[in-house]
């Protein structure tokens, strides 16, 4: 019995999966920038409780992302559980972080440089972080 001439494959071929990876990488080196920001300027944690909070009466975000982001929020007194739940590599926290509550938060040089940081191979590993 022939496949009509497609071949049965073990694996999955996603279309955009280096892209997205690239550009997983990419927000993930900014969500590293800012949380380190936070951590060195928790006043501006009221400031992303004020976005989800937006988001949330808008219908911009559901209830799980705002929840989860508003956790996170919570622990920001413990740097280290702060630094793993914001850099989480789960499908769910590369998905959150795309569209992320944290916006204004850097500067554009500061996203600038976090991304150049990334591209230089300055942010090798997270786990010195943990």
């Amino acid at each position: 019995m022939q496949n009509s001439g497609r071949k049965s494959r073990l694996y999955q071929v996603k279309k955009n999966g280096i892209k997205d990876e690239y550009i997983d990488r990419q927000v993930l080196a900014i969500h590293k920038a800012i949380a380190e920001k936070i951590l060195d300027q928790p006043e501006l944690a009221t400031k992303v409780r004020d976005t989800l909070e937006q988001r949330r009466v808008t219908g911009q975000i559901g209830y799980g992302a705002y929840i989860t982001w508003d956790s996170i929020l919570d622990i920001i007194d413990d740097a280290k559980v702060f630094r793993q739940a914001m850099l989480e590599d789960t499908p769910k926290m590369r998905r959150l972080r795309r569209k992320t509550p944290f916006v204004n938060i850097l500067t554009e040089e500061e996203r600038q440089q976090a991304l150049m940081d990334n591209a230089t191979g300055v942010l090798t590993s997270l786990d010195h972080l943990f």
